[in-house]
């Protein structure tokens, strides 16, 4: 796989693994609450969701360091299906976001931009260099 697509979904997953910790470890801190525009009462009151959906936010980037992990070492198809799932469910997660709630296109676009790119980089790959 192209190195250039690797590192695009590495990138990904770098973000995912930080939103991890900001919704399942951090959510109710100052910080993470002026990110997310929470108020104290309101992270409280959703701190049991939020760690919930941090997991999701690893598993994706797990599964996606898992294709990268092959990918590097010659098992390119699996890498390959395995980038895709991780950074297309991202993708299609910023997608939902953006499409949910345009007030918070740039939190969407944070999280979708790497994944699109690491994907179109994999598909023009597959598509045509393989």
């Amino acid at each position: 796989m192209p190195i250039a697509a690797l590192i695009l979904a590495a990138l990904a997953a770098l973000i995912h693994v930080y939103i991890f910790v900001l919704e399942s470890l951090l959510w109710t801190a100052p910080a993470t609450r002026k990110t997310f525009g929470t108020t104290e009462a309101g992270a409280a009151a959703t701190r049991e969701l939020a760690f919930n959906q941090g997991f999701y936010n690893l598993f994706l980037a797990l599964v996606t360091v898992a294709g990268i992990i092959a990918g590097t070492t010659g098992h390119n198809g699996v890498g390959a299906a395995l980038v895709l799932a991780g950074c297309g469910s991202m993708l299609a997660a910023g997608l939902v976001l953006l499409i949910s709630a345009p007030k918070k296109a740039k939190a969407a676009l944070i999280q979708l931009l790497f994944p699109l790119l690491a994907v179109l980089g994999v598909l023009t790959w597959l598509i045509f260099l393989n």
